[in-house]
């Protein structure tokens, strides 16, 4: 499709200009993620059971490469994290792919207690059918979290530590993992020491179970030396697993309006328009067979008045669904999505509250961000970026 080929242009853009900047300057490998690679690859063959932990946004191009070189580990448990973050009308179709792949898949979001909760269950079952399977006469299982930066491993360490401690006494022995916004900077867990200018990895655990015992074995997340492909080089920086510093905010925010200008989630935010004749249009036709339309029209635009803690947001996506709506271009030709993004970056200006008086690249740059930031917690729509493979084969 002609929308598909321009969003593949403009993202293969953004990832050439990613890989340019990691050549020239400190990349996203360093000392740290190489003794952090050769370490995890020491221990592998050593523990009982493998959980990756994925991007749900990304379930392939999260993939931590690492595990290629060991096709003989058994089965695994692949975690997709952040499944809040992404569509779920795709998050059962990818469950099904993992388990093709004979891995043990499984969904999580680490900020929601019950959905930690029921991955701890989830994994001391996975430990408990193991032993019987395998007739473990060990007392103790460790699993090892491995993962790329910044797909919150070390936040569902932490949360999956506090839920499975097994009594008081026990509380503020363990050590946690120190999470940190930034990708790579896991540092508690898995720290470095240098002897004879070589870097070696100091790892800790976390006990999550008993009965047998259970323990994590939380290690730093590590990209491979060099990315060949553009596309998955964009994903990793758009979603944060890169860190930003490598291309200008202004080219991330473009790549995600892109996203967000092929998908139909802008049309959600009809209610949100400040423009008066689109918003009782909106109205009329949600209660047109309403007794009580009027009222709900009074509602409805009293909504849009309140001054609540959602009130940029909701400006926000009113300003993008008015700026679509009003584009008489054709978005499956590049050179008039690119017109449109530019259309969008002016209009935010407003709706972020951004002051007037400051130059271009300052709009752009603080525009950016507060875009970026809405995207990457939600507030903008949930989105998948990976495409499920061809291979995928549907129940009959």
């Amino acid at each position: 499709m002609a929308t598909a080929s321009t969003a593949s242009r403009i993202t293969r853009k953004i990832g050439i200009a990613v890989k340019k900047a990691a050549s020239r300057n400190k990349g996203w490998y360093d000392l740290h993620m190489a003794a952090a690679s050769g370490a995890i690859a020491q221990r592998l063959p050593l523990v009982d059971l493998v959980a990756e932990i994925r991007d749900a946004r990304i379930p392939l191009s999260s993939e931590n490469e690492l595990l290629r070189d060991f096709p003989a580990l058994s089965k695994r448990i692949v975690v997709m994290n952040k499944i809040d973050l992404a569509d779920q009308t795709q998050v059962k179709g990818w469950m099904r792919y993992f388990e093709q792949q004979n891995c043990i898949p499984y969904g999580v979001n680490s900020h929601n207690k019950d959905s930690v909760k029921g991955l701890l269950n989830f994994i001391q079952a996975q430990v408990r059918g193991l032993c019987k399977a395998n007739h473990h006469a060990s007392e103790t299982i460790t699993i090892m979290l491995v993962g790329i930066p910044n797909v919150g491993k070390s936040a569902l360490a932490n949360s999956l530590h506090q839920m499975g401690r097994i009594s008081a006494a026990e509380k503020g022995r363990l050590k946690h993992a120190t999470v940190s916004p930034q990708p790579g900077e896991t540092k508690d867990i898995s720290s470095f020491k240098q002897y004879n200018g070589v870097f070696h990895a100091q790892h800790l655990h976390l006990q999550i179970g008993s009965h047998p015992n259970i323990y994590l074995l939380d290690t730093p997340g590590i990209l491979p030396r060099m990315i060949h492909d553009a596309e998955l080089c964009s994903k990793l920086v758009l979603t944060g697993a890169i860190r930003d510093g490598l291309i200008e905010q202004k080219e991330l925010a473009r790549y995600f309006l892109t996203i967000l200008n092929l998908s139909d989630q802008y049309k959600k935010w009809a209610k949100f328009s400040t423009n008066e004749d689109r918003l009782l249009s909106f109205i009329e036709h949600k209660v047109e067979d309403s007794i009580s339309s009027k009222l709900e029209m009074r509602q409805k635009k009293q909504h849009m008045m309140d001054h609540t803690q959602d009130l940029i947001v909701n400006d926000v996506r009113g300003t993008i669904f008015d700026t679509i709506s009003c584009f008489d271009g054709n978005i499956e030709l590049e050179e008039d999505m690119i017109k449109l993004m530019e259309a969008e970056l002016v209009a935010l200006r407003e709706a972020f509250r951004v002051p007037q008086g400051l130059g271009e690249y300052v709009y752009n740059r603080v525009v950016s961000v507060k875009l970026l930031d809405l995207y990457r917690t939600g507030r903008l729509g949930h989105y998948t970026l990976d495409t499920l493979p061809l291979t995928l084969h549907h129940p009959l």
